[in-house]
């Protein structure tokens, strides 16, 4: 069976959605929960998706996500795959967790997202988990209604923006949801085979020529532009940890001691840069692109075991925060 068409452009809106394989659970407890949104988070500062809302069911999440960088599909290989990752250390276990690919819906702008926002955040009243939609802590439905700061990779703007009204927006959003669905939107997603495409028939001819026509290295291009290099942030992190340029780039043959700075350069310059493997391998001094993820995990096993390195190294990271 054909995979189902992806397009990808510049500020695009999608309802992203995935389940565990076998309908089994990917969320057991508050850890579970913490650590994707700890994933959605560094997917956020990685890629620059907008998270517009979320809810996180016990089998399967939603999102309402805007991609300004056009790269949907690097940002959930991203979000899938290191949730997996956390997910089989907190469970001592390993394989797969996801039944397959994600499910994406692009959405026209400035047309459904707020309608989406309310199919979202009911998820757990309409399952019936909770009796008040409120006590439901992990959705983005909260932040929307209660006095609670939202983080920051939280974009709630746009869709109190569809509201209509300047003033009163957390309780005039709350009224709205509780209305109910909109027969739209369930006929939508009451179909069996759900459209990829959620817009006017303008919208979706549009969005297939678009596809056709992308040159996606622009976006990438444009990002990169703003985004720290390799050498910026090897620079930075020898100020940090008070050593060398020179031992953090060149790569130490036989038994040595862990490196830890150059553990931290090559992970930041992967959270940060946007660089692509290759890139990494290549800015410190590795013939093979594969033995950058695995250093990188293990730097991240430290900074689960070590909140002072994670600390350190969090304080680097937030000054290239987008």
């Amino acid at each position: 069976m054909p995979r189902p068409l992806r397009i990808e452009y510049e500020n695009a809106y999608y309802h992203v959605m995935n389940r565990g394989r076998g309908r089994q659970r990917i969320f057991h407890d508050k850890n579970y929960f913490e650590a994707f949104l700890k994933t959605l988070e560094e997917a956020h500062q990685r890629f620059g998706i907008e998270i517009l809302c979320y809810c996180l069911m016990s089998n399967h999440y939603h999102l309402l996500v805007k991609t300004p960088e056009a790269n949907l599909g690097r940002a959930m290989r991203h979000i899938n795959g290191l949730y997996t990752q956390r997910y089989n250390r907190l469970k001592q276990t390993d394989g797969s967790l996801f039944r397959g690919r994600y499910k994406a819906i692009l959405v026209e702008e400035d047309s459904y997202q707020l309608q989406l926002s309310r199919y979202i955040h009911r998820n757990p009243i309409d399952a019936k988990m909770v009796t008040l939609l409120a006590d439901y802590q992990w959705s983005s439905y909260p932040f929307y209604i209660g006095n609670i700061q939202p983080s920051k990779w939280l974009f709630q703007k746009e869709i109190y923006g569809q509201l209509g009204s300047r003033t009163h927006q957390k309780e005039k959003y709350r009224a709205y949801v509780e209305q109910g669905v909109d027969e739209d939107i369930k006929r939508f997603y009451g179909k069996r085979n759900i459209m990829p495409y959620m817009g006017s028939a303008e919208f979706r001819e549009r969005m297939y020529k678009r596809k056709a026509t992308q040159d996606p290295s622009i976006s990438r291009v444009m990002a990169n532009h703003f985004r720290p290099s390799i050498d910026e942030i090897i620079q930075r992190v020898s100020q940090v940890f008070k050593v060398s340029v020179e031992s953090i780039r060149v790569s130490r043959r036989g038994r040595v001691p862990d490196n830890i700075p150059r553990w931290v350069a090559m992970y930041l310059s992967q959270e940060c840069s946007g660089a692509l493997l290759t890139e990494i391998a290549s800015g410190f001094g590795l013939k093979r692109a594969g033995s950058v993820p695995t250093t990188i995990k293990k730097l991240r096993v430290l900074m689960d075991e070590d909140a002072r390195l994670a600390g350190k190294i969090m304080k680097i990271r937030r000054q290239y925060d987008t």
